[in-house]
Order: structure tokens, then C-alpha cells, then sequence
């Protein structure tokens, strides 16, 4: 499913939850009218762009700030 598939009423946060990835759930998002926030640590750069990819087919005129960390393990 890709973020496009999602209703435009699906919330950031929704989206990572239904990921299949671990880590990506894992993450929290804080949202406000005009931006999104992801914040978290995962293992690898891939991650965390995943995790960006994922959720901006629903920020809609809100900008996405991904304050993700890279933490090798």
C-alpha cells in the first residue's frame, strides 16, 4: 500500500502504524495544522526515509520536518 492508497482523513501517525516495518511503528509523530514531525531512532538511513516517504502522501498543505536519528545498534 503506498501513501497515496491512504483516504485523505488518515493521520501521519496511522500511516507508521500500519507499517510492515518494526521500527517505523515505533516512531512518534506530533502533528499541528501547519507541520508534521517525526521523531524517533532507527537503524539505518533507508529507515528513515522510509519513514518520510510514508507519511507525505498525507500532510496535505502541512511541510514535514523528519528529526529522525540514525542509531547504528
Amino acid at each position: 500500500m503506498s501513501a497515496s492508497d491512504y483516504p485523505p482523513s488518515f493521520e501521519p501517525a496511522d500511516v507508521l502504524f500500519a507499517s510492515p516495518h518494526t521500527y517505523l511503528r515505533r516512531l512518534v509523530v506530533t502533528t499541528s495544522e501547519v507541520e508534521v514531525v517525526i521523531t524517533g531512532r532507527v537503524p539505518s538511513y533507508y529507515l528513515k526515509q522510509m519513514a518520510q516517504e510514508a507519511i507525505r502522501g498525507c500532510l496535505g498543505p502541512r511541510r514535514l520536518r523528519n528529526e529522525v536519528q540514525v542509531c547504528s545498534a
